[in-house]
């Protein structure tokens, strides 16, 4: 069976917004409801809009899958608002499915040994993941990739995304305001701590390692 995040990076103009993968309430209470409400309906759906306005009129791009739009544009000062809005298209589908209800934890088989290759222990795996999250400046993304044959972790401002850097994403965490400032105000470290502990998708990470 084909991931979602998967089939829809193969999509072409014009882009729909994906569903959730599970229902608005099943992240709570690390996830509200209202804060899932805001940001897949309003936000996600905003870069969907803008991003199919954009390409309208640019028959090169409008006939690309998204992850090649993504890497044609990127760094192109001339091309910014297309890059943006699809890869901010792309980095929330590929966040949803980093998330999964009675998630988070320790993982288990080819990631457990990953992570204790890469990192020494799942611990210290943890503790620099929060970090990269909490100490990304402004707007952006905590990311946990594969290079080469071991996990690295990567923090990105704004829409930028580990895939234009030769890197494999396998997780993502969003730490824009509008992904905890409903649930948890200014206190982005307690987000990061209780997504990791509770909700990520560890088998969405291992599915993406053969992608």
């Amino acid at each position: 069976m084909t991931h979602p995040t998967v089939a829809a990076s193969s999509e072409t103009y014009p882009f729909k917004l994906p569903p959730l993968p599970y229902a608005p309430e099943a992240l709570a209470p690390v996830i509200s409801a209202n804060t899932l409400g805001f940001h897949h309906g309003k936000h996600h759906q905003a870069y969907v809009t803008n991003l199919n306005g954009l390409l309208e009129n640019n028959a090169e791009l409008k006939s690309k899958p998204m992850v090649e739009i993504i890497k044609a544009t990127a760094g192109d000062a001339a091309k910014a608002g297309i890059f943006n809005n699809a890869a901010q298209v792309w980095n929330h589908t590929f966040f949803w499915n980093s998330l999964a209800p009675k998630g988070g934890g320790q993982p288990k088989g080819k990631m457990a040994d990953l992570i204790g290759e890469s990192f020494g222990s799942y611990d210290e795996f943890k503790k620099q993941l929060a970090q990269a999250g909490a100490t990304q400046f402004g707007s952006g993304w905590a990311w946990l990739c594969l290079e080469g044959k071991k996990l690295s972790l990567r923090k990105t401002g704004n829409a930028e995304n580990p895939l234009t850097a030769g890197a494999k994403p396998l997780l993502t965490i969003d730490v824009w305001e509008h992904a905890y400032y409903l649930d948890y105000q200014n206190r982005r470290p307690d987000f990061l701590n209780a997504v990791i502990d509770k909700l990520l998708n560890w088998e969405f990470a291992e599915s993406n390692l053969s992608v």
